[in-house]
């Protein structure tokens, strides 16, 4: 069922609805366990549950699902994965919540999949990116919405094939999501180029990068490019050194998630310009589903939305679509139900992929730059999932009968 644009987005005054709604019809309500970062990563996961509290607001004022409001049940898990799944034992076993849904590191993401699947509950991941979490570690009950990191990768490669560069380097957080992206870049960039070399590595520590160090064992390989995946505060420290000490002159730069506001505006006047990145150009998008998002998301929480705001609205409306789908919210019905539900989303229609449960929602590719004292994206353009998904051949070797 394709989610019509009132589905999506009711007028300003509905929107105002409470974010965590209680059935007014007398149908128990359907509910949602959602478990996140919010206190270890805030820059993502607030714009997040504001983009869930927006689609929730919007879903129950045109009627809810399946005649039923929807109830979201939130709980912060501070980017352990051992709380991650205390927490999803208290929504499943106290909450009876009927799906599980969240996660934003990648190694929480697997942690609550696994949960999941002990738990007899389909688990839909909003934002973890590593690609175990659909195919090697993949299984019936987990579905994950965001361009994976072999995704991403290949999005980025389009463009990295094109550098002159041979010799490349990479810097990458030393965890799942990291090691991943890392991975399937080299990979993928050596299958377009035999010719190119990586000729070091650097794997901080998740949120404790020594910029300095990195940088200065970067400069000293002689990269003729550099791979980039750090994030949120390792980035703007790596960003400040390797502008500090000439990392990035003369050398090409790409890298992942940069370009999304949560990451980008902090970087401000220090913004690197040229840099290949995936985000989200929120200033200069003009298509009707993003411009109609934008306004509603202005309107309620007065601020343009982030990335994280269009994940959290997307798997809001991902799940309504798959119930509705399924026709239930039983687990057996919901597995065998959401494969092929199609859902709208800020960025346009997308789908759960059958072969291997990842969404077909994409993303922006293009550079950075400086305006008016900030670091914007220009250059811009959409890549949708589904052209950026491996072949069905490679899933099936991947993922788990």
């Amino acid at each position: 069922m394709i989610v019509t644009r009132r589905f999506l987005f009711a007028s300003a005054g509905l929107l105002a609805a409470p974010a965590i709604a209680r059935s007014q019809s007398g149908a128990a309500p359907i509910r949602i366990g959602e478990v996140n970062s919010y206190t270890a990563i805030p820059a993502f996961t607030l714009p997040y549950r504001a983009g869930m509290e927006l689609a929730l607001a919007g879903i129950n004022a045109a009627g809810g699902v399946l005649g039923r409001k929807l109830e979201l049940l939130v709980r912060d898990d501070a980017g352990r994965p051992a709380d991650a799944i205390r927490l999803a034992g208290e929504l499943v076993g106290e909450q009876k919540v009927d799906i599980l849904a969240g996660g934003f590191l990648s190694n929480v993401g697997l942690a609550l999949s696994d949960y999941a699947l002990q738990a007899k509950k389909l688990f839909v991941a909003g934002e973890p990116l590593t690609d175990a979490m659909v195919w090697e570690k993949g299984n019936r009950l987990c579905f994950r919405l965001r361009p994976s990191t072999y995704m991403q990768a290949a999005m980025l490669v389009e463009d990295a094939a094109k550098l002159p560069a041979h010799r490349w380097a990479t810097v990458a957080p030393n965890y799942e999501y990291g090691t991943s992206a890392v991975k399937w870049f080299r990979q993928l960039l050596q299958a377009k180029r035999p010719d190119v070399t990586f000729v070091a590595e650097q794997w901080p520590a998740l949120g404790r990068i020594d910029a300095g160090a990195t940088v200065a064992a970067l400069a000293q390989s002689q990269p003729e490019a550099i791979f980039n995946v750090t994030f949120g505060p390792d980035l703007t420290n790596f960003v400040r050194q390797g502008n500090t000490r000439g990392l990035f002159e003369g050398r090409a730069v790409v890298s992942v998630l940069t370009g999304e506001p949560e990451y980008l505006d902090p970087l401000g006047e220090e913004t690197p310009e040229g840099w290949i990145v995936t985000g989200y150009p929120v200033q200069s998008v003009t298509d009707a589903a993003n411009l109609a998002f934008i306004a509603a998301y202005r309107e309620r929480f007065k601020e343009a939305p982030k990335m994280g705001s269009v994940v959290g609205h997307a798997l809001i409306t991902s799940i309504a679509a798959g119930i509705t789908k399924s026709g239930s919210v039983e687990t057996d019905a919901l597995a065998q139900g959401f494969p092929g539900a199609v859902f709208a989303t800020p960025f346009g229609p997308a789908s759960w992929r059958a072969q291997d449960h990842q969404s077909t929602l994409g993303t922006y590719v293009g550079r950075t730059a400086l305006k008016d004292g900030r670091g914007v994206m220009t250059d811009w353009r959409y890549v949708d999932g589904a052209a950026a998904l491996p072949s069905d051949d490679l899933v099936r070797s991947l993922r788990p009968a």
